[in-house]
């Protein structure tokens, strides 16, 4: 019988435990928490705390007020001048109407489904409108607010606030660039190939100019030399024949000094010659003395 009676204490606490848990939740910083009795809201708690509720009959649906990250994936849109361009935007918003949010869209998972699909479908209505060009220019910042806009005023019913659209990138597809990429290059490697035919055009120029002014230099080196040497062999034989007239014995012994050079100098190394050969006898008997002068008749003496 007591055992009876101390296990039904046990299950009448447990109960209590049970009812007590039932009928309290706790509403952090930063949440809205909403009520719902048989599927009908009832009320929206927004204080931070412990609040009570009817037990098995009120459900209790707690929402972050803070900021909320959507980051879908990229996307193909066609511009206005029909060019590809992949974008990749995001979101930012939170909920500020829990009832609303609840009746549209219950979850947090529905709601970024809900709101990827708007953001999408207000990029690209508005990116087709507009070039690439556009794009790059000022103008962006005017379209990207457009898109807030519009987002903004769709998802204010859905209990949503938006505070922020913008684009993570926006860049050509691979495919595109890809294709850009080998024009770009084609078009470098015929730049290059213009420039390089250029530079041999003009290496030539230089080159045939260069040449010209080498053959004109030496051209004209030459016509001096000649002149140059004209002149010291005219000088030459002028003092040559001035040493004729005062010694013609010198002019003698000097011509035959120049026979030896010329008939020497391309001879092998023995030359066989006659002892008595008047060839040799400049060698043999070296140069004749001049002949004495007569002399002149002693002071005083005789004529």
């Amino acid at each position: 019988m007591r055992t009876r009676l101390l296990l039904g204490l046990v299950v009448a606490a447990a109960a209590a435990v049970y009812l007590i848990a039932s009928s309290i939740f706790v509403v952090g910083e930063g949440e809205q928490a909403l009520v719902v009795r048989f599927g009908a809201p009832i009320g929206v708690v927004v204080e931070p705390g412990l609040k009570f509720k009817a037990p098995f009959i009120d459900a209790v649906y707690v929402y972050d007020t803070r900021l909320q990250l959507l980051e879908p994936p990229p996307e193909q849109v066609i511009l206005g001048d029909q060019k590809r361009l992949e974008v990749q935007s995001y979101t930012r918003f939170r909920i500020v109407e829990p009832l609303r949010f609840y009746q549209a869209l219950r979850t947090l998972d529905q709601a970024r489904a809900q709101l990827a699909q708007l953001v999408s479908s207000s990029v690209r209505r508005e990116l087709g409108q507009v070039s690439l060009l556009t794009l790059l220019t000022p103008q962006r910042g005017d379209i990207v607010d457009v898109i807030k806009i519009e987002v903004a005023a769709k998802a204010r019913p859905l209990g949503v606030e938006i505070d922020e659209v913008r684009f993570h990138r926006a860049d050509l597809p691979f495919e595109t660039s890809q294709a850009i990429y080998d024009r770009m290059k084609s078009e470098r490697q015929r730049e290059a190939k213009e420039l390089r035919a250029q530079g041999v055009e003009w290496a030539q120029q230089i080159q045939s100019r260069a040449d010209r002014d080498r053959t004109v230099l030496l051209s004209e080196a030459q016509r001096a030399a000649v002149i140059s040497r004209g002149d010291g062999d005219a000088e030459a034989n002028r003092v040559l024949a001035e040493a004729f007239d005062k010694d013609p014995s010198f002019y003698a012994f000097y011509r035959t000094l120049q026979t030896y050079r010329g008939a020497l100098a391309d001879s092998g190394p023995t030359l066989v010659l006659s002892p008595d050969a008047d060839f040799l006898k400049t060698l043999t008997n070296g140069p004749k003395s001049p002949p004495s002068a007569p002399a002149s008749p002693a002071a005083g003496g005789p004529p």
